[in-house]
């Protein structure tokens, strides 16, 4: 009998999609709910939850938008290095 090995979706990189959505939600803070953030970036609520939460990467205008309206590095966004 083969036993299938599982496959962890579990992102330990500094650098993937759930890494990013971490620092993400960083930038929010606890101050601000996902409408208040997600209306500042122009996007909604439930597409700010998927970046969030590391389901998918948030696109380029996001990042420019972030970097503008927050102040944050992209690099910092994409790599946790300043």
């Amino acid at each position: 009998m083969k036993v299938k090995k599982k496959i962890s979706t579990f992102d330990t990189s500094d650098t993937g999609p759930r890494a990013v959505g971490r620092r993400l939600r960083e930038v929010r803070g606890f101050d601000m709910s996902q409408e208040e953030f997600a209306a500042k970036l122009g996007i909604s609520q439930s597409q700010l939850s998927k970046y969030e939460r590391g389901l998918i990467a948030p696109p380029a205008n996001v990042l420019a938008s972030l970097k503008t309206k927050f102040g944050v590095s992209i690099d910092w966004l994409l790599t946790g290095k300043k």
